[in-house]
């Protein structure tokens, strides 16, 4: 994934979820699809894909928690 593509997804993830404080990855990906398609951005290939990947390099760096003892699991700061 180039680093523009990155920067953008992390970016619209990461407002979104301030915004819900905690939420679902499913949550998460419709809000950031609205606010990219309010934003008029484009992201090439699967959104659901590229955004996954984005919070687990969130996640590896310590950058996002992810509660796995809850089902769907919940993502928070």
């Amino acid at each position: 994934m180039d680093r523009a593509k990155y920067e953008a997804l992390k970016a619209t993830f990461s407002g979104c979820l301030k915004t819900r404080k905690t939420a679902s990855f499913d949550d998460l990906l419709a809000d950031v699809a609205t606010d990219l398609n309010n934003k008029n951005v484009k992201i090439p290939g699967v959104l659901r894909w590229n955004l996954f990947w984005v919070t687990l390099d969130m996640e590896a760096n310590d950058q996002l928690k992810r509660n796995k003892k809850v089902s769907p699991h919940q993502y928070t700061f």
